[in-house]
């Protein structure tokens, strides 16, 4: 009787432990039964601070999703530090958040060339580099960089979609390019060249700014001088701002191209003056908080209610605050989908096996795929046109 009960008793401590092990899940550094930690830097200072309004939605997101459970029962711990958009501050803060924090993946770190600082140091320690904000074409690289993907449209595609459509709306443009001296600006050179093709003689004056500049005012004026009819305005939020308000001062109207980085109502059109961006158009991926076609959109009425208990001191006319929503939302999709198989290798799998996924704040029509070749999630944009109090779409969805 004695070894009959011991016996049992192994048997029973052993389905006892085989249950605690599937429930509690598999792990690797960051991830628990209790946690999910995630790290990322974001420019809350410096010359992009604009942009830091994404990573205050993201942590207002997952405070939500906290409050109800957590992910699978894990509360999310998003640890986000400051970089000032400088990519040696990036260096060192993403190794502190690696290093010290032991941070599970990185996820939604800003800028292309703070992320690039970083990348080959995160694929060395095999830790995720998990929906970058910036549409470099270098994050859909998984053969030479396995652990980074990609979020947005890249901007080589943007720069496409735009030079097609002034060929197609303005054949005999006279076109004028400004773009930050850093691989965003030329990524987006490099792209809309392309779409060009033959035409890209048109191109009567192109300049470069650096991000530590005061002002790009004089470029402005050089482009009015070369007589352009056409600005792709391609600046981060300060100076995209700083372009539109000086044209409007010196009485130049070209037609204006906004990239998506730098659409937002809130931080760009805004500053420069709402009666001088009416005409400016752009390319969205996203649902625009002004725009009153979506005023009884079930997703666009969910997001107001998250912004009203969760991000209550943000401005709802900002659509970075939409890019921060949404990436925490495709954030926590892999992370559901991950299960109880918190591995990091697990988390890259899942991310690489999104199916036409559609998210409430992404405009009708754009919807999210990845596989093992192509793990940037948003491929595709609709062009839209500035009112002067919101974006109004037309034409189709573009895209890869």
């Amino acid at each position: 009787m004695r070894k009959l009960f011991v016996r049992g008793a192994v048997i029973v401590l052993a389905a006892v432990s085989a249950t605690a092990v599937k429930a509690g899940g598999t792990y690797d550094t960051g991830a628990s039964d209790t946690t999910i930690k995630l790290g990322q830097t974001m420019p809350f200072s410096g010359p992009a601070s604009a942009y830091s309004a994404i990573g205050r939605a993201e942590a207002a997101y997952f405070k939500m999703v906290n409050d109800k459970g957590g992910i699978n029962g894990r509360k999310i711990d998003l640890l986000s530090q400051d970089d000032g958009y400088s990519p040696s501050k990036t260096v060192e803060q993403t190794r502190r958040l690696v290093e010290s924090d032991e941070v599970f993946a990185m996820f939604s770190s800003l800028g292309t060339a703070p992320n690039i600082a970083v990348q080959k140091y995160l694929n060395i320690k095999k830790v995720p580099q998990l929906f970058p904000s910036s549409g470099a074409s270098r994050w859909n690289d998984p053969k030479h960089f396995p652990w980074t993907t990609g979020s947005q449209p890249t901007y080589k595609t943007e720069g496409r979609i735009y030079a097609k459509w002034i060929l197609a709306t303005k054949p005999d443009a006279k076109i004028a390019v400004i773009t930050p001296n850093e691989d965003a600006g030329r990524d987006y050179l490099a792209g809309f060249k392309e779409g060009l093709g033959d035409h890209v003689k048109q191109i009567v004056s192109e300049a470069v700014y650096e991000t530590s500049d005061p002002t790009i005012d004089s470029q402005i004026v050089q482009f009015k001088t070369a007589g352009a009819d056409v600005l792709f305005n391609e600046c981060t939020p300060k100076f995209a701002a700083q372009a539109i308000k000086k044209a409007a001062e010196l009485g130049w109207k070209p037609q204006i191209i906004l990239p998506a980085v730098s659409n937002s109502v809130g931080s760009v059109l805004t500053p420069a003056g709402l009666e001088n961006s009416v005409g400016i158009v752009t390319g969205a991926f996203e649902k625009d908080p002004g725009d009153s076609r979506w005023a009884d959109d079930p997703g666009m009425k969910a997001w107001r209610e998250w912004m009203k208990t969760y991000n209550s001191g943000a401005d709802p006319a900002d659509i970075f605050n939409v890019t921060g929503y949404t990436m925490a939302q495709l954030m926590e999709l892999v992370l559901q989908r991950a299960g109880n198989d918190l591995t990091r290798a697990n988390v890259m799998k899942q991310e690489q096996s999104l199916k036409d996924v559609e998210l409430p704040m992404l405009l009708p029509g754009i919807k999210v795929n990845t596989s093992a070749d192509q793990v940037t999630p948003i491929r595709q944009l609709q062009m839209a046109r500035f009112n002067g109090k919101s974006w109004e779409l037309f034409g189709d969805v573009l895209g890869e």
